[in-house]
């Protein structure tokens, strides 16, 4: 019986898992840019979804409108986020601004608890609600949404980094901070960018699966803590491997929960990645990184 409904676990596992892709490619970002682990990552994606709300519920705004300016409205938050508390840290430690993260994390769910409350808020999916059956799968239209906006965004992230001077000027201050400051690249300036472009990514992770889900005040937590197994599932660091790693979490997540029991859901990524950490730290396109002393 179980076996027949492997299609709809499937279908199910792609939608979740490009969620979890486009909040491992925000980690990605700031890691490549920094080399620190944005732990407020999860909250772009709680923050992008209530801005969203409120402007598509409360402003009467319309969704495509309500859509580009919550995108905008987090890629600012996250922006801020690098300039404020991150680069006026007195101590530089990667410890330490790690825990400023941490700290901005908790900030931001604190104030967003006070803005939207405690209750769960939603608003309409984009495609309307009527199910479409492919292979005995119900799927639904936002689910084809997701995976057509996720797969949009990262044709758009792969021609920005490969064919664009920015996107260049992105990759060499990640790969030598002091080589790209050299040949006039501002350096600070493209560590803001990459914090803008993890908020916007955050922001739409949370947009496009509010619909199904819901969203409240602290339900960013878990998904920020699912995207970042997904990265590490993948090769922390590694844009292919946010995507893959991303896709194949939420495809064993959704098989766990059918196979297995739903109470373990959300247990499935945290042992995937204890799994992973123990195995192959790298990850699935994670390299190995030998220091000479």
């Amino acid at each position: 019986m179980l076996i027949s409904l492997a299609p709809q676990f499937f279908f199910s596992g792609i939608t979740n898992g490009s969620i979890y892709a486009l909040i491992a490619l925000g980690y990605c970002l700031i890691q490549n840019a920094t080399g620190l682990v944005n732990f407020a990552q999860g909250d772009f994606v709680m923050i992008g979804a209530m801005i969203m709300i409120s402007l598509y519920n409360g402003a009467n705004m319309p969704m495509p409108l309500a859509f580009l300016t919550a995108v905008a409205g987090t890629a600012v938050v996250g922006m801020a986020l690098e300039r404020g508390p991150l680069r006026l840290s007195r101590n530089r430690d990667t410890l330490t601004l790690v825990m400023v993260t941490v700290g901005a994390s908790i900030s931001f769910r604190g104030s967003s608890m006070l803005i939207w409350g405690k209750s769960d808020h939603i608003f309409p999916a984009f495609g309307g609600e009527s199910p479409i059956f492919l292979l005995k799968a119900a799927i639904l239209p936002q689910s084809l949404w997701i995976l057509g906006l996720s797969l949009l965004v990262l044709a758009m992230l792969y021609v920005f980094f490969q064919r664009t001077l920015l996107g260049k000027a992105m990759r060499a201050a990640a790969d030598n901070p002091f080589g790209a400051s050299l040949i006039g690249i501002p350096v600070s300036r493209v560590v803001a960018l990459a914090f803008a472009l993890s908020g916007g990514l955050g922001a739409m992770a949370g947009i496009l699966i509010t619909p199904i889900t819901s969203m409240n005040y602290d339900a960013g937590l878990m998904l920020g803590l699912k995207g970042f197994a997904a990265g590490i599932l993948g090769g922390y660091g590694s844009a292919a491997g946010a995507v893959v790693g991303g896709l194949l979490l939420g495809i064993l997540e959704a098989f766990g929960a059918g196979f297995i029991s739903s109470a373990y859901k959300d247990a499935v990524a945290f042992l995937i990645l204890l799994i992973i950490l123990f195995v192959k730290p790298a990850g699935l396109f994670g390299s190995v990184r030998v220091r000479r002393l």
